[in-house]
């Protein structure tokens, strides 16, 4: 006792002392990564070069994509009173608010000579009445707006960025509904034209508003898109919505009716209760649809921590000098992570440790980040590193961004006795089970399994993009030509026969030149294997705003499968 009393008196002393003492902190600031560039040297300025090349070459594809149905359409749909579908999305957006417009490239040279630009469609994100919201245009001057497979396919990936990130939907609608020639492929199975009506009862169902503006026809199937909205706004001598034209009920019953008088704005406003809004001409119905997004008393709620945005140390547009169009050139994804995140500040998780993959934590925006990027081929140690972290992501409700750079996993006897199948397999099934935020960008390559464990389109990230210089496909063009040519080489052996120097340039010529086609960044993105092809000086803002999109809907908690060990 008379100890403990000695000690007792000792504690005020101890704590005059010690507050004397400074506490001896590195400091309590994330590190910054990323150096300079040598801009004068000729790898730099060859890269920039070539970057800026297909850069431009994008550029130039988005604008003749941007003009729709070409001159005479557009000339025929304004004659009409009725703006272009993208002026329409442009008033009905909060003045000076960012578009995040997805899969420009849809369809792009899909159908031989049939031209579908965007598909037919335009969708993205973007804030109306402060409400970050899903739009979906119809475009009349491509095809009278009517639905191809890949329009179908685009309207339906829209719904499901809207209800992964729970966004209001609002459909701009001008359609002649489904395209009769291509029925077979537009009409009957799961993920057809019936699937966006199946989509927008299940929206409403869970929350998600779904408001229509009829701006122009809504033919036969179409009908059912305002039908089943939440709120409906037609505007008067311009918007029809029917089941069956004015030539199918001649056709069906005799009757001689006008598109007005079965289906306008004055008989669903006042007699069918279609619809539930009278709008005078496009620019009111806009001004009533932004009204009716006041009224949802939607607010968002962050399940993260935000902190003042700071910009990149270096200038976003050095990343055509660092990456370049050259794949088999490497460059160390630090670098594209220093032109991307807030302040170029970096926490680096695992450092020292399966160094092919590159992990940390930094913010974008504001926003809380794990960045997961390639820096060479994974091998069991990149892969194990790789599943760590993003279960601690999973835990901390942090978002995922994917930097995908990838050949796959590494092969070989020594890598299989290691197990690289099972420790890959640690990988896969982490990123498959991972809830929170998934943002997938494909910077380089993206090739085979290593597109599964970097956040592949199969994997559901919430946005994939692409640079103009990425390639997506199971393998390399000259890899698969050299197998298919072994392939050859030994069936050639087995019958005694050799295969000469001519006949295997032969043979890998076009399997070489169909891989580069099918692997092009424009391939991709006419079938919506992604969700747009990006300038990597862009990189950042698109990020930003898919981030803020995710971060509406609650993170759902994450429950792994089982880790084979």
């Amino acid at each position: 006792v008379m100890l403990l009393l000695r000690v007792l008196k000792l504690v005020p002393r101890l704590r005059a002392s010690r507050a004397a003492w400074p506490r001896l902190y590195h400091g309590d600031v994330v590190a910054t990564i990323g150096s300079a560039p040598d801009t004068t040297s000729a790898t730099y300025q060859e890269n920039y070069e070539n970057m800026q090349s297909l850069v431009t070459e994008m550029k130039e594809r988005v604008e003749k994509v941007k003009q729709g149905g070409g001159e005479k359409a557009r000339a025929l749909h304004t004659s009409r009173g009725k703006l272009l579908p993208r002026e329409r999305i442009d008033r009905l957006l909060d003045p000076g608010s960012p578009f995040l417009e997805l899969s420009q490239f849809a369809g792009y040279e899909l159908y031989g000579d049939e031209n579908v630009p965007a598909g037919g469609i335009i969708t993205g994100v973007g804030r109306v009445s402060g409400v970050e919201c899903v739009v979906v245009a119809n475009d009349a001057t491509v095809k009278g707006g009517t639905y191809y497979p890949v329009t179908v396919k685009k309207h339906l990936r829209a719904q499901e960025v809207a209800r992964e990130n729970f966004l209001p939907c609002i459909y701009l609608v001008d359609s002649g509904g489904a395209n009769l020639p291509r029925q077979a492929d537009v009409f009957p199975d799961r993920d057809h034209f019936g699937r966006i009506f199946f989509n927008q009862a299940n929206l409403s169902s869970e929350g998600i508003s779904q408001i229509a503006v009829v701006m122009g026809s809504c033919t036969a199937g179409g009908a059912y898109i305002p039908s089943m909205a939440d709120e409906s706004i037609i505007v008067r001598k311009q918007g029809t919505i029917f089941l069956g034209g004015p030539p199918l009920v001649k056709a069906a019953t005799g009757e001689v009716v006008t598109a007005e008088d079965l289906g306008g704005a004055d008989l669903h406003c006042s007699k069918s209760g279609v619809t539930d809004h009278y709008a005078l001409d496009d620019h009111h119905a806009l001004h009533l649809a932004r009204k009716v997004v006041r009224s949802l008393n939607y607010k968002k709620n962050l399940d993260v921590t935000l902190e003042e945005p700071q910009e990149p140390l270096f200038p976003t547009d050095e990343l055509y000098g660092i990456v370049g169009a050259n794949l088999k050139r490497s460059f160390d994804i630090r670098e594209v992570i220093a032109r991307v995140v807030d302040g170029s500040k970096f926490d680096e998780f695992k450092a020292m440790y399966g160094d092919s993959l590159v992990t940390g934590f930094a913010r974008i925006f504001g926003y809380p980040v794990g960045i997961i990027g390639n820096n060479g081929v994974l091998f069991s140690e990149s892969a194990k590193k790789g599943t760590h972290f993003i279960q601690l992501c999973c835990k901390r409700n942090i978002p995922l961004i994917f930097l995908q750079n990838i050949t796959g996993f590494m092969v070989g006897r020594d890598y299989e006795a290691g197990g690289i199948a099972k420790d890959g397999a640690k990988m896969v099934t982490a990123v498959a089970c991972a809830n929170v935020p998934k943002i997938t960008l494909i910077v380089g390559g993206s090739y085979g399994a290593g597109n599964y464990g970097m956040c592949g389109r199969a994997y559901s990230p919430r946005f994939l993009f692409m640079w103009p210089n990425a390639r997506i496909s199971v393998m390399g063009g000259e890899q698969a030509a050299t197998v298919l040519a072994t392939i050859t080489q030994d069936r050639y052996a087995r019958e005694g026969k050799q295969m000469t120097p001519e006949e295997e340039a032969a043979l890998k010529q076009p399997i070489i030149q169909r891989f580069e086609e099918e692997g092009s960044p424009y391939y991709s993105s006419a079938r919506l294997w992604d969700d747009g092809v990006i300038d990597p000086a862009d990189t950042r803002i698109v990020l930003g705003l898919s981030l803020s999109a995710t971060l509406n809907a609650p993170t759902k908690q994450t429950h792994f499968g089982v880790f084979r060990m």
